[in-house]
């Protein structure tokens, strides 16, 4: 399914970025190296490609020796977050330190919040849900379920995302049950709902803006996020429309 929902399980404390998106270096121990070059950590603060947003690249420094090892894909497989390098050589029980590439990061980081916004807003004016979503370092998309086609509105509703940016809002992290997520159906703008069986759901809350379950990476305040730009909406089909956006 794609939209938001990137990884809203909470992996107890392995994935680092759930807790801290700005950790840029962190130091964990090899569990398993598939072929030398597919490395599961014990903990990790490297994104994994999931929910529309791409995955974390920088390298990884075994403290033994020195040596670097660049991370070129992070993906999860079978409840694992898998790391893949440039080059064979790592084994089960290396200390390594990770490194992230954060000029990367940080662009996706400050996309991502943006699409919150924007979302909210839509949402907001329409009653769109997310049918899908792709986050990128030069522009993104969002794709919603909206019956009438109205580029006008949505050029507003970019502009008005944008004016709410610049207000300088604080982005907080917080984790809820399934339960209480029940009571508020709102907390999810994915048009197909939140996945069934997770345990702990993660809520990224815009003060003031947005509040929605997510997984993924986000500033601190909305002034990070810069001047969102609204580049072109294409009518997708049926109730489907596709709105790209930039950030300068």
């Amino acid at each position: 399914m794609k939209g938001f929902k990137a990884h809203l399980h909470l992996f107890g404390m392995h994935a680092l970025y759930m807790t801290d998106s700005y950790l840029k270096e962190f130091t964990a121990t090899v569990k398993s190296a598939k072929d030398g070059k597919y490395v599961v950590l014990d903990r990790t603060a490297f994104y994994p490609s999931g929910g529309g947003q791409p995955h974390d690249t920088g390298f990884m420094e075994r403290l033994a020796d020195g040596k670097r090892f660049h991370v070129v894909f992070t993906g999860k497989f079978s409840g694992e977050i898998s790391h893949e390098v440039s080059e064979p050589g790592l084994k089960e029980g290396d200390e390594v330190k990770g490194t992230i590439d954060w000029e990367r990061r940080h662009k996706l980081m400050r996309y991502h919040t943006a699409a919150h916004i924007i979302a909210g807003i839509i949402h907001e004016k329409t009653g769109a849900m997310i049918t899908g979503n792709q986050l990128d370092a030069d522009k993104s998309r969002i794709d919603f379920s909206i019956e009438h086609y109205d580029q006008e509105l949505i050029r507003k509703c970019i502009l008005e995302a944008d004016d709410k940016a610049a207000g300088g809002a604080e982005v907080r992290m917080s984790f809820i049950t399934p339960q209480e997520a029940a009571k508020n159906p709102n907390l999810s703008r994915l048009a197909k709902g939140l996945p069934p069986g997770i345990k702990e759901i993660r809520m990224v809350d815009i003060c003031g803006i947005d509040c929605q379950a997510d997984g993924g990476t986000h500033v601190k305040n909305t002034r990070e996020i810069g001047k969102i730009e609204f580049l072109r909406c294409e009518n997708k089909g049926k109730d489907n429309r596709r709105v790209y956006f930039s950030i300068i």
